[in-house]
């Protein structure tokens, strides 16, 4: 028979599950608050920790790092704690968390707001778009280079907010995903390759490319299965993936990006233009021709389809597990009698 212990595990790793899925819904069904986002308090507050602590250097940044993260770790592992005998307290937790680290319905916004823009011809308004989505200076930018660099902030955003955060929230729950969202917009803050954050952004940037390995792969597969729901091939999109995911200068974003690419038909890459006259030339991912307004919508849903099946497989992987672990045999069962003598 399972002791009280085991079963408020097995207890807590199904409400762990069943808080992912309410968090996911409740971002579908409310998006993101508009005023006061959890996300932008932390971004202030590691923003005003910067002005003290700023120095042309890794060890400094690495303790930047630790300084705004270790607070998040611990506030998680406590609520965890507080959570652990009350399963109904531990799902609202869970999905309040959820719903606040997960960024898939307004990122998916940002995209069909971008087709609308594209679709009337506005250019304009597709320029001032763009920088809701990505940091590249649209000024000169046209159709095809618009809907290119919407389709490609949209892939690797995916990974990031949506499918790394219910990674960290199956794998470690709260503190997984407070940690990873934490690290996620550190990188975003700090992680440039430019004269100040060259070195104080470097473990950051590492960081946050080490916590999103596993997410980045299963964003490109997730991608490449939901291929036909956008009018490509699954059998093509894993072909484009495999040969083109290692072209992308990123470790993770290649994943997302050649996936894409491949379901969606269209060729991604080429030159990006940055603020302050930077520029980066990477390689082409896919074949086909640049994507058009119509192509930045089906991104658009590709994003939800693909969140949509991490929350499945989040879920549902938790809760298989808490019932091997807990109530399938896996864990050894203990006979009445030195359950008694207990």
């Amino acid at each position: 028979m399972l002791c009280h212990r085991d079963r408020r595990r097995g207890l807590g790793l199904a409400a762990r599950a069943v808080g992912l899925g309410v968090g996911v819904v409740a971002d579908r069904l409310f998006g993101d608050p508009q005023e006061h986002h959890p996300v932008a308090v932390f971004g202030n507050a590691a923003a005003a920790l910067e002005k003290r602590d700023w120095s042309d250097s890794v060890a400094r940044g690495g303790a930047h790092v630790a300084a705004c993260l270790v607070p998040l770790a611990l506030l998680g592992a406590g609520v965890e704690k507080v959570t652990a005998k009350h399963p109904m307290l531990r799902v609202i937790t869970t999905a309040a968390t959820t719903w606040a680290v997960i960024g898939a319905t307004s990122l998916a916004d940002e995209g069909q707001r971008m087709y609308v823009r594209l679709d009337e011809d506005d250019l304009a308004g597709a320029r001032e778009q763009l920088s809701h989505l990505c940091s590249r200076d649209a000024d000169q930018l046209d159709e095809p280079e618009l809907a290119r660099a919407t389709v490609e902030s949209m892939a690797e955003n995916t990974s990031d907010g949506a499918v790394a955060s219910l990674w960290w929230g199956a794998v470690a729950g709260v503190p997984g995903m407070l940690v990873h969202r934490g690290a996620n917009t550190l990188d975003a803050m700090i992680g440039h390759h430019n004269e100040r954050y060259e070195n104080f952004g470097k473990v950051a940037a590492h960081l946050d490319d080490l916590l999103d390995l596993p997410a980045a792969r299963l964003t490109g597969l997730f991608a490449c299965l939901l291929a036909p729901t956008v009018g490509g091939d699954w059998r093509r999109a894993v072909q484009i993936m495999m040969r083109d995911h290692g072209h992308h200068p990123s470790p993770n974003g290649g994943w997302c990006e050649s996936a894409w690419a491949g379901a969606l038909g269209v060729q991604l890459g080429g030159r990006n233009v940055y603020y302050g006259n930077r520029h980066e030339d990477r390689p082409l991912l896919g074949d086909g021709a640049r994507p058009d307004s119509r192509k930045v919508a089906d991104a658009a849903d590709l994003v939800i389809g693909v969140t949509g099946v991490a929350t499945a497989a989040a879920c549902l992987g938790v809760a298989a597990i808490a019932h091997l672990r807990f109530y399938g045999g896996i864990l050894p069962r203990r006979s009445d009698s030195s359950a008694k003598e207990k």
